[in-house]
């Protein structure tokens, strides 16, 4: 590749569980970084970071977009070269919008961009590099490819299948002016839980996906949790009343990801008169259809 070879990326937040679907549902948003990677004329590797993050993220070969290049390179079996990265990040950090998926996935799809005449990667490749980022599949499968994703593991990678949601539906994420961290509120979860919650909750799992592409009026009951939000509460208590309010006013109503974000599913993009939003910043959102996108800088 010469000097100055670059492909711009724009990458979606996402929300991942959306009630039930606890390590598996994922829905990308129209909420968007774009990130620019270009490769440059030795080392060693600059970074610029504007928005979201700058001042607070690593500005050298540690930044996750760029380790998530360096692993992409690596998987194709390509050689590293100098990069240089541009960032101009919107979505929150540490909010349960996904930020660290996206940083992943713009990485490995710049590098893909940057690699595709002479190394191709194909769609499962990306998306088990993204996924080892994460961690688990969620996020990262509903930034790759946009719109709804149910994501599981076998035989030691990680699928995907990707689902168009209702038309109708109109996210609204209520945005925590606090920050949550997932390896803390993971922590809360019990090794173990009642046979009849753990029954309960893959009936409403198997629901929402029904509720999200085909019959958005049963959102309200498909959204239902014993898995995981219950014993996250604690962590947030601000977030776990706004999701009380709204669900008891008829709004299914969400963590989103590990929080503490709620994530409102409506089918107008509107919330109660009467809802205490101190400490939220209230963000009508559509769904993104189209996952991360690439094009020549």
């Amino acid at each position: 590749m010469p000097a100055g070879a670059a492909v711009r990326v724009r990458v979606p937040a996402t929300s991942a569980n959306l009630g039930p679907g606890f390590d598996t549902l994922g829905l990308a948003l129209g909420l968007h970084d774009d990130v620019e990677l270009a490769v440059g004329d030795g080392p060693p590797c600059r970074v610029d970071v504007h928005g979201e993050g700058a001042g607070r993220v690593p500005r050298d070969e540690r930044h996750l977009v760029l380790r998530a290049a360096h692993a992409t390179f690596d998987r194709a079996g390509a050689p590293r070269v100098s990069l240089r990265l541009r960032c101009h990040n919107v979505i929150p950090h540490s909010r349960g919008l996904g930020s660290s998926a996206a940083a992943a996935v713009a990485g490995i799809v710049a590098a893909q961009g940057l690699l595709a005449a002479t190394h191709p990667l194909d769609d499962d490749a990306l998306l088990d590099l993204a996924a080892g980022f994460d961690g688990h599949a969620d996020n990262v499968a509903a930034c790759l490819f946009g719109g709804l994703v149910v994501s599981w593991g076998h035989e030691g990678a990680w699928r995907a299948a990707h689902l168009t949601p209702h038309p109708a539906l109109r996210p609204v994420a209520l945005v925590s002016e606090r920050s949550s961290s997932t390896e803390a509120t993971r922590g809360l979860l019990p090794d173990r839980v009642p046979h009849a919650d753990a029954a309960f909750t893959a009936a409403r799992s198997a629901l929402m996906v029904h509720a999200l592409t085909t019959a958005p009026e049963l959102l309200l009951e498909a959204t239902e949790d014993r898995l995981h939000q219950p014993y996250r509460r604690p962590a947030y208590p601000e977030t776990a009343a706004v999701v009380d309010h709204l669900r008891a006013a008829g709004v299914a109503a969400v963590v989103s990801g590990a929080g503490p974000t709620v994530l409102a599913l409506t089918l107008d993009g509107r919330l109660p008169d009467d809802l205490d939003t101190t400490g939220f910043t209230v963000r009508s959102l559509a769904v993104d259809t189209e996952g991360a996108r690439v094009e020549n800088a």
